[in-house]
C-alpha cells in the first residue's frame, strides 16, 4: 500500500488556472473519492497524478518518490477510463494480459496471473469471450482487469461507471468497493456523481473552481460541510440554503437545512406554503413547497403519506439540525 502527497500542485493552459494550488495527502489503503461539478479540475488532477498531464508548479509524491518529472510508467500506477478500451478482436484472457504479453513475460506466468485476476473478478467463466458478448459492467470489470495484472501501487478511476446504466452502476459500485476491501490497495477515483462519492469512498474531496473545498469522510461533509457550496452538493435531494433576510434572522450570512430535517404540519409550523410539486420515490416523498419571500423549500416526508398539489403546509426545520454558514 503507497500513500499519495500533492504539495501546493497547480496547472495553468495559457492564462487559465485550472488547478490553482491543491495540497492533499491520500493514506496508503484510502479509497479517495475526487467529486465535484464539470470544470472544476478533478479529471486534470487525476491526470497529474498519472503523469498524462505535466504540473505547471508543486510536488507529486507516491510513496517516498518524487515523481513529479516521472513518466507514467515509472510511477507504479494504473488507470482505469470511461471508456473500456477492449481489444475487440481478442479474448478476455488476452485482453486481460495483454500488458504482460508485451512485456514478453513468459506465457505460464501471463496464464496464472489471468487466472488469479480473473477469480478475483468474477470473470473466470468468460475467459473465452470476445468484448461483443459481455454486458457493460463485465467489459468494465476486464478493463479493471487490465489494470489489477500489473499489481500498481495505485489505481486510478476516471469515471469509470459513467456509461452503465443505473442499475448496472449500483452494482459495480458494490463490487469495487468489495475489491478495494480484497485488494487493500490505494485508490483515486474520480467522479461528478455525489451518489458514488458517498457509497464508496473512506475519503471525499470536494473540488470547485480548481480549488479544494473540503476535505472528509462521507458522513462528516454530509452533517458538517464547510461551506455553501459543499452543503448544497453533497446529499440528494440538496439541502435546503437561503441567504437574504432569513439567514440575518439566524445571524449568518447563509442558512441550511436538509429536507429529511424538516417537518410537515396541516396547521402549524415557522413556515406557510403551498405545495407545488410532489415525487413520489416510494419510501419517500419529496415535497417542493412554494413559501412567500423565499426560494421553493424541499422537504423529504413519508412516502405513503397523503399529501396533493396545491395543498397549504406549514414547514418546521428541527432544532440542531440547521447549518449556519458566515
Amino acid at each position: 500500500m503507497t500513500s499519495v502527497v500533492l504539495e501546493d500542485v497547480r496547472k495553468s493552459f495559457g492564462s487559465l488556472d485550472v488547478i490553482k494550488g491543491v495540497d492533499l495527502t491520500i493514506d496508503a489503503g484510502e479509497f479517495c473519492v475526487f467529486v465535484g461539478p464539470s470544470g472544476c479540475g478533478k479529471s486534470t488532477l487525476l491526470r497529474i497524478i498519472s503523469g498524462l498531464e505535466q504540473s505547471t508548479s508543486g510536488r507529486l509524491l507516491i510513496g517516498d518518490r518524487d515523481v513529479t518529472h516521472a513518466e507514467p510508467s515509472q510511477r507504479g500506477i494504473a488507470m482505469v477510463f470511461q471508456s473500456y478500451a477492449l481489444y475487440p478482436h481478442l479474448t478476455v484472457a488476452e485482453n486481460i494480459g495483454f500488458g504482460l504479453s508485451l512485456a514478453r513475460r513468459p506465457k505460464a506466468e501471463i496464464a496464472e496471473k489471468v487466472k488469479q485476476t480473473a477469480d478475483i473478478l468474477q470473470l473466470s467463466h468468460l475467459l473465452d469471450r470476445k468484448p461483443k458478448a459481455l454486458s457493460g459492467g463485465q467489459r468494465q470489470r476486464v478493463a479493471i482487469g487490465r489494470a489489477i495484472i500489473r499489481n500498481p501501487q495505485v489505481f486510478l478511476f476516471d469515471e469509470p461507471l459513467s456509461n452503465l446504466d443505473a442499475s448496472l452502476r449500483s452494482q459495480m459500485r458494490l463490487e469495487l468497493t468489495e475489491l478495494h476491501a480484497k485488494l487493500g490497495a490505494t485508490m483515486i477515483y474520480v467522479t461528478h456523481d455525489q451518489v458514488e462519492a458517498m457509497t464508496m469512498a473512506d475519503k471525499i474531496v470536494v473540488l470547485n473552481g480548481g480549488k479544494i473545498e473540503q476535505v472528509g469522510s462521507p458522513m462528516t461533509l454530509y452533517n458538517k460541510p464547510a461551506t455553501p457550496f459543499v452543503a448544497g452538493f453533497i446529499g440528494s435531494p440538496k439541502m435546503n440554503l437561503f441567504d437574504g433576510e432569513l439567514a440575518a434572522k439566524e445571524g449568518c450570512r447563509t442558512y441550511g437545512i436538509r429536507p429529511e430535517h424538516i417537518l410537515l404540519s396541516e396547521t402549524e409550523g415557522k413556515w406557510r406554503g403551498s405545495v407545488r410539486h410532489i415525487e413520489r420515490l416510494g419510501a419517500d416523498t419529496i415535497v417542493f413547497l412554494e413559501v412567500p419571500q423565499l426560494p421553493a423549500i424541499i422537504v423529504r416526508t413519508d412516502g405513503d403519506r397523503p399529501i396533493s398539489p396545491g395543498q397549504t403546509l406549514f414547514a418546521t426545520p428541527l432544532q440542531g439540525k440547521e447549518q449556519r454558514f458566515g
